[in-house]
């Protein structure tokens, strides 16, 4: 018997496909129809906060074409969570005014095709992969943007009957089914989820991206892959735009949704945010996400604020807050640039991507690549990609202006990641200087280590990366004289201000 590969499932997923009776709706009372309306977004807004699960996430998007007007998608930790947002948006007023013309049930999935240690043991794997695999499990849903949505299934065909093939066979066309996916990394999210024993296809497949385009490209080139032109067979596609609950009455007035943000009612801000929990923004981005560490949300405001008081200027690149990734590889610097290279390539082509970079290490063999992104689900996907450079040690997701990569295991606390551009005439007496302040570094209790990383293409752009082994440790530095006089030292020599951008 062939081997099946081992799965882990994870949040439900609930695709509802509605059509709008238009007539019904034209000929209805103003005042039923403001009534339904109100019901409606009411509903809407609190699936998407989250009012009634722990966990989870919801959206609505307009449908373009015949096939249905508005989708609804829901992911909850199980089925009857599902079962009952569906039964109860059946009873509002909205409702009588719709047909429920295609529903997809699924669960979202992760197999043993892409890390089987990841299931044999889960310690062994680096951290930044296991993060982004279980990441796939509880997925959010990127906000204002364009969805493709279709089902799948792998052929049982007599001559190409992919149930048939050996573990290694499968495994090696999904691993090149994957090397095309990478080449959209930063331009498409996507969530896999299983449909085997619950509905008609194997697999539902929700993209989600910024250009439509994308899309289209990512699926035609994956056409050829052999994963899909011999064992793929593809259902009914749907496509849509998303947009906010509040502007269900513009979109059944058909005005452009979403609304513009000077329109008669504000979408600019609403009092949750979309994405699953963890990122500290409400019902937030987290996934990771989710894998971004944000417990120490708090903490994180607090040194920000002692910073501050000590004027030392603690902000994000640009001013703004971003979501960020550190991973330390150990491997050839010249081979590691080749692979972000290629990646940076076509993170350049999202509007989200702020940087990605790789710098070497002076005093330890590590590299570190670093990637800034002001958005969370773009920081998300590009971080599932960035795992897989070559012999990455250890990878830390952060959200906004939080925690360094953690280096070793005795590392206790990594007060920040400190970006330094410096006038180039002064790139020398920086380094000198780094290198005075690593000796008196080397005598404080708590520290474990501080390193100089530069750009390896731009010698006048530098990442401190330092070690502690508590809060209290790292702020009796920056609290320090000599701290104070670097600071003060630095006005001269920096071409701007720097950027400390990860806090613990």
């Amino acid at each position: 018997m062939v081997d099946a590969p081992q799965t882990e499932e994870g949040w439900f997923a609930l695709h509802d496909f509605r059509t709008v009776d238009w007539d019904a709706w034209r000929d209805a009372p103003e005042r039923d129809r403001e009534s339904a309306l109100a019901e409606a977004e009411s509903f809407l807004e609190h699936r998407e906060a989250l009012a009634d699960a722990d966990e989870g996430d919801s959206a609505v998007f307009s449908i373009t074409g015949h096939k249905a007007d508005l989708l609804f998608v829901h992911f909850r930790e199980s089925l009857d969570e599902l079962d009952r947002i569906e039964r109860q948006f059946e009873g509002t007023t909205f409702a009588e005014y719709t047909e429920q013309s295609y529903s997809y049930v699924s669960v979202t999935e992760i197999s043993g095709y892409t890390s089987p240690e990841y299931f044999e043991d889960p310690d062994s794997v680096d951290e930044g992969l296991r993060n982004y695999m279980e990441g796939k499990l509880t997925p959010e849903i990127p906000e204002d943007t364009y969805v493709s949505f279709y089902p799948m299934s792998k052929r049982r065909q007599p001559e190409q009957n992919w149930y048939d093939l050996s573990f290694e066979e499968r495994a090696e066309l999904m691993a090149g089914h994957g090397e095309v996916g990478k080449q959209y990394a930063g331009k498409i999210s996507q969530v896999i989820a299983s449909s085997v024993g619950l509905d008609d296809w194997e697999w539902g497949v929700t993209l989600f991206a910024d250009d439509l385009t994308d899309v289209k490209d990512i699926v035609y080139e994956m056409r050829f892959d052999p994963a899909s032109s011999k064992y793929g067979e593809f259902g009914d596609f749907y496509v849509g735009r998303r947009f906010p609950p509040e502007d269900l009455s513009a979109y059944m007035a058909g005005e452009e949704v979403p609304a513009p943000e000077d329109a008669h009612h504000d979408h600019g801000e609403s009092e949750h945010s979309h994405g699953r929990g963890g990122h500290g923004d409400g019902h937030s981005h987290g996934d990771s996400d989710g894998h971004h560490d944000h417990g120490g949300d708090e903490d994180s405001e607090s040194i920000r604020g002692e910073l501050e008081d000590l004027d030392i200027y603690a902000g994000q690149p640009h001013g703004e807050d971003v979501y960020a990734t550190v991973l330390y590889s150990e491997a050839d610097v010249d081979e590691l640039f080749e692979e972000v290279e290629g990646l940076r390539e076509n993170f350049d082509h999202y509007g989200t991507h702020v940087k990605t970079a790789v710098y070497d290490g002076r005093k330890t063999d590590r590299a570190a690549v670093v990637s800034i992104w002001d958005t969370a689900s773009a920081a998300d996907t590009a971080a599932g990609f960035l795992s897989e450079l070559p012999d990455v040690v250890s990878r830390e997701g952060q959200g906004p202006s939080e925690g360094a990569s953690r280096v070793g295991e005795e590392s206790g606390f990594g007060t920040m990641g400190m970006f330094y551009e410096t006038k180039p005439e002064h790139t020398d007496d920086f380094v000198e200087k780094f290198d005075t302040v690593a000796d008196v570094l080397a005598d404080m209790d708590g520290h474990f280590e501080t390193d100089l990383m530069v750009n390896v293409e731009d010698d006048d752009d530098m990442f401190i990366a330092s070690q502690w082994a508590s809060k209290e440790d790292a702020m009796s530095f920056f609290r320090s004289d000599d701290f104070a006089d670097t600071v003060d030292w630095g006005r001269d020599v920096l071409a701007d201000r720097p950027r400390h951008v990860f806090l613990a």
